[in-house]
């Protein structure tokens, strides 16, 4: 693409949050140190805030998939004047077989980030040991900047992706450097945004458009957790950043190159103080014969603002999205209906029902994604509230995923029911490389769960709707 192309691009799918929530403290960063001292001292930096990035490539030619995360966590926050012991910048990679790598660094100046724009990154190390105070001052870089500088390290642009981890199997070790079994990893990446979170153009129309690129139309992008989320209320937030992209590039995992074109990719983000305290998601934009098809579920178990009067404490909320042929199909606890049935491991189902007057269609979906018995999924580290990055998820690449979407209508029974003429929209849409996890705890037995939101918040949380168009 050429850039007024990108630029067209990044306006019509960039969704919101897409920038930075954390206050860096790399020396590159627009805050004055004047500003840095006192947001030390009346912002996030005195109570503890971690912001990570969750990237998946998925290659159905090679029967695998690829997980990118980077996360930061209490960036520049002192605890009685010392600095926490909980700050850690760190790159956790997922790769075939569910194999897992790790790399990380206790300097937070290190890490930097855009605040408008998907922008991040982090050098561990540079090239011929060059450490000096100028290199410091480095953030972002073109692509073949970085290639020639950086010895290991990380760079997000917003159509751009790149890294070089030298660290260790995440699985058999500590999170830090050198507690594990050495490991390698390089990737290069060029993407190509297809859908934010909202309408998009559907992806045959961008590959007829010149170069690839979309028309100019503008289609608005939301905030996946809803208008709340720019504040700092319910957390951890959530914010699904591409359901749906196209990557092209190569990957070497501990010797193995793997090169791949118009691959399918997703990007979302986390922020807050620490992650549910339960929870289980799901992810696949690979399915068999739906290209333009992409697939997110996700709830858990959040506290409520002011938890500390008397009263619910806690809400179990989930949400589904499908994003198909241009269209956005949301399944919110403030405008649907949505069940689960999750099992401590094995097994994910989803049922999710959209009636509201404010919306246009009406629609229901069914999902069953099921792993086999030789697919135990890998443990991964998550933030914890207390003790940082800990074993807390369990995650595989390799799940078995079954979609029926239909569309609804009225009838005189004075219900909406599928539509009795009409063929499913999406008919048992399936895919072998659906992404699964399980989190937090307990999960002693099957979790059967409604998801109700607070009717006062549910109020609250809709008033947007009551401008949008359907």
């Amino acid at each position: 693409m050429d850039i007024k192309s990108n630029q067209q691009l990044l306006k019509g799918l960039q969704t919101p949050h897409s920038g930075r929530k954390f206050t860096p403290t790399h020396p590159n960063s627009s805050s004055s140190r004047l500003r840095s001292k006192i947001s030390r001292l009346f912002r996030r930096n005195n109570r503890r805030f971690t912001e990570g990035w969750y990237y998946r490539l998925t290659l159905p030619e090679y029967n695998e998939s690829f997980v990118f995360i980077f996360s930061i966590e209490d960036a520049g926050r002192f605890i009685k004047g010392k600095k926490s012991p909980l700050t850690l910048a760190c790159m956790q990679l997922l790769g075939p077989g569910d194999t897992y790598l790790v790399q990380s660094d206790e300097d937070d100046t290190k890490f930097w980030g855009w605040k408008y724009a998907q922008g991040l990154g982090c050098t561990f190390e540079w090239k011929n040991n060059d450490d000096d105070d100028a290199k410091r001052n480095i953030a972002a870089m073109t692509p073949e900047e970085w290639r020639d500088r950086v010895k290991s390290g990380f760079q997000i642009l917003p159509f751009h992706l790149q890294g070089r981890l030298n660290g260790h199997d995440g699985s058999l070790g500590g999170v830090k450097s050198n507690q594990g079994i050495p490991g390698k990893a390089e990737y290069d990446i060029c993407l190509r945004p297809v859908a934010g979170w909202g309408q998009y153009p559907p992806l045959s129309s961008q590959l007829h458009q010149p170069n690839g690129s979309s028309s100019s139309q503008s289609y608005r992008q939301f905030s996946t957790a809803g208008w709340l989320a720019r504040f700092p209320v319910f957390e951890p937030h959530w914010q699904i950043t591409m359901a749906h992209a196209r990557a092209t590039g190569s990957l070497n995992w501990n010797g193995t190159v793997y090169e791949f074109e118009d691959a399918p990719f997703y990007g979302e983000k986390n922020w807050g103080g620490a992650f549910p305290t339960k929870w289980y998601w799901s992810q696949c934009n690979s399915f068999d014969g739906y290209a333009d098809l992409s697939f997110t579920a996700g709830g858990g178990i959040r506290t409520l603002p002011f938890s500390f009067l008397p009263g619910k404490r806690t809400e179990t909320l989930g949400l589904i999205g499908i994003h198909y042929q241009g269209k956005f199909y949301e399944f919110v606890p403030w405008t649907s209906h949505s069940e689960w049935e999750v099992d401590p491991w094995g097994t994910w189902k989803f049922r999710g029902r959209c009636t509201d007057n404010k919306g246009g269609q009406k629609f229901e979906v069914d999902v069953l994604v099921t792993t086999g018995e030789d697919v135990p999924g890998v443990l991964l580290r998550a933030p914890t509230k207390d003790e940082g990055m800990q074993y807390f998820c369990r995650d595989s690449g390799f799940g078995h995923i079954i979609l029926t979407l239909w569309m609804l209508e009225w009838d005189s029974s004075g219900d909406y029911i599928r539509s009795p003429n009409k063929p499913p929209l999406i008919d048992k849409a399936t895919s072998f490389q659906c992404t699964v996890e399980v989190g937090g705890g307990p999960w002693w037995s099957t979790w059967k769960v409604k998801s109700q939101m607070s009717p006062i918040l549910r109020k609250l949380i809709r008033l947007p709707y009551a401008f949008r168009k359907p």
